[in-house]
This record gives structure tokens, sequence and C-alpha cells, in this order.
């Protein structure tokens, strides 16, 4: 069992979270997506309703508007997008879809905004882009700190062939003495 050690202030604790299911996913995040999960953990703990809101109207909408309100609504779709695949995957069952979904519409929504803003905050939705699968992953292995597997093997196996994702090919060799090899290298999409 995982001794509980609790640090001076909230960021603190999530910092020191963030920092041990890096290492327990293998992946080296640098200081602004480190810290961006961060601040994103501790907004969606003040806002548990966004759980519940229809991702692809919200990036549809976000998507025709302009300025500040379409960088906030794309900004949400991303943030949520990266939660849901990361904390709570289960939902792309609820929901009659593959996590890879989730996936692809966050990267989405975070590619737009570093394409249309024009601003220093650009470069950090190209980082959210372009590491999302990481940032998913290390949020996977923070579920899984307790021991129990965030995901089904079967579920492992189409995150890996749709992402690339390292943690599903890690739980996939973990759980079996077969090697998996990805039949469709066109999936694989770059943003």
């Amino acid at each position: 069992m995982t001794q509980l050690i609790l640090e001076p202030t909230a960021t603190a604790q999530w910092h020191a979270l963030v920092s041990e299911a890096e290492v327990a996913a293998a992946q080296t995040l640098d200081e602004t997506l480190e810290s961006y999960l961060v601040f994103l953990l501790m907004r969606f703990v003040a806002r548990p309703d966004l759980a519940n809101r229809a991702l692809a109207i919200d990036y549809l909408r976000g998507s025709a508007t302009q300025g500040q309100l379409q960088e906030t609504q794309l900004r949400d779709v991303g943030d949520l997008c990266l939660l849901l695949s990361g904390m709570y995957p289960q939902q792309a069952d609820r929901r009659l879809v593959q996590v890879s979904y989730y996936v692809d519409l966050g990267r989405g929504a975070y590619g737009q905004l570093a394409e249309r803003l024009r601003h220093a905050g650009a470069g950090v939705y190209q980082q959210l882009c372009q590491g999302f699968v990481a940032l998913m992953d290390v949020l996977q292995a923070m579920r899984s700190l307790d021991g129990k597997p965030v995901m089904a093997p079967l579920q492992s196996l189409e995150l890996w062939a749709e992402t690339g994702s390292q943690s599903a090919w890690q739980r996939l060799r973990a759980q079996t003495d077969a090697l998996p090899v990805s039949l469709d290298n066109t999936r694989h999409k770059p943003h």
C-alpha cells in the first residue's frame, strides 16, 4: 500500500501526484506541460459539471466563434477530452465511442487554437496538441496508482493501435506474452 504524503498546498499536492504518475508512466513532461496539467486538475476539481457536456457540439460552437470566447470554448473541449481520456476512459464505453475519439477531438481543439491564436499562448496549445497522448498516459498512470487497471485489455489494444499510447502498450505487454502489431500505419495523426 502506498503511503499518503501530504504537501503544504493544493498545488504542491497535485504537482507531487503528477510527478509520481510521470514516473509510473515512464514519461517526462517539460515544465510547461507539467504545470498545465497541475492547474488543469485543480480547475476541474472546482468544476465537476464540465464532464456532462456534449463535447462535439462545444467543439463546433468554439470553431464558429472568435476571440476570447473561441479560446475559452476550444480550451475547455481540449481539457475535458484530456481528462476523459486520461482519468475517466470508461466514459468512452458509456458514450459508445472509443477513447481515441477524445484524443482526436482534444488534439483538434488544441491544434485549432495553436493555428488561430496570435499571442504567446499559441505555443502552449501546440505543445498540448503534440503532447496529448503523453499527457493522457500520465493521467492514466495517476488513475492506476492504486493498482487497479484503468482500462480493459481490449481498450488498451484499441488505444495503442489508434494513438500509439506507450502506456497502453505497456499494459498490453504486462497482460500477455503476445506481441501486438499495428496493421494500419495511416491512423497515427501528427497534428
